[in-house]
């Protein structure tokens, strides 16, 4: 399957692509509905979850391709890969990006079971997306018994928007309770989306994981590093 161009704001060339030596291009790509890739064994599986119209699909696309789209599309489920550093090796993070919170019951129950890492997507302008997000976590935690050994990310998007129902501080008094690690980002503007990916690998206490591949580091820190000092972002 023919990858998919990124652009990266933090290289003129991304790692992969020079490894590669095929400028500008990374190893990315989305599988159409029916033409899924295998999985591989050192796959690691990152699902995003979140009710229809929270910017789950905005999330990874900024993520991955560096874009943003205003129109909203309903996600069927895509599946996003990228190579990214595990344990002084190379892995691929695979990124699905969910129908939302109404998915098929068997769906979610399998996106759930096979997933390494969860991120739980609402937006601060919807209460409701919030409360849509508790049988989701209920389930997670039905599935996969102690929540406290997988990383867990409660993401606030739209962080940009003006029309707060949901405040910071209660998207943190949820994450609390929950015993996940919570964040408010903004597609539309970037923030905290490279860090969001990056804080999410570094909870993995099993694996040592970057978006780094090629040993450097950025001048500039995230969050996560500078409290934890285990990982950098590119």
């Amino acid at each position: 399957m023919e990858s998919i161009p990124i652009y990266r704001p933090w290289h003129h060339l991304s790692p992969w692509a020079r490894l590669c030596n095929t400028p500008h291009w990374c190893n990315t790509v989305l599988e159409p509905e029916g033409g899924r890739m295998p999985e591989q064994s050192n796959d690691y599986r990152v699902v995003v979850f979140g009710a229809g119209g929270v910017g789950k699909s905005s999330l990874v696309l900024r993520f991955v391709k560096g874009t943003f789209r205003d129109t909203y599309i309903p996600t069927v489920e895509d599946t996003y890969r990228q190579v990214i550093s595990c344990d002084k090796s190379v892995c691929t993070l695979q990124i699905t990006d969910t129908t939302g919170s109404h998915q098929f019951p068997a769906m979610q129950r399998l996106s759930i079971s096979k997933g390494h890492a969860f991120i739980l997507v609402y937006s601060i302008t919807s209460k409701q997306s919030l409360e849509e997000l508790k049988p989701i976590y209920q389930q997670v935690l039905a599935i996969k018994g102690n929540v406290e050994a997988i990383p867990i990310m409660l993401v606030g998007n739209k962080s940009d928007e003006t029309q707060r129902e949901v405040e910071t501080k209660d998207g943190e008094a949820q994450a609390n309770q929950w015993k996940c690690a919570f964040m408010e980002t903004s597609a539309k503007t970037n923030h905290n989306v490279t860090e969001l990916f990056q804080e999410l690998l570094n909870l993995d206490k099993k694996r040592n994981m970057s978006l780094n591949i090629d040993g450097k580091r950025s001048g500039k820190q995230s969050r996560a590093e500078r409290l934890k000092g285990k990982c950098s972002v590119m």
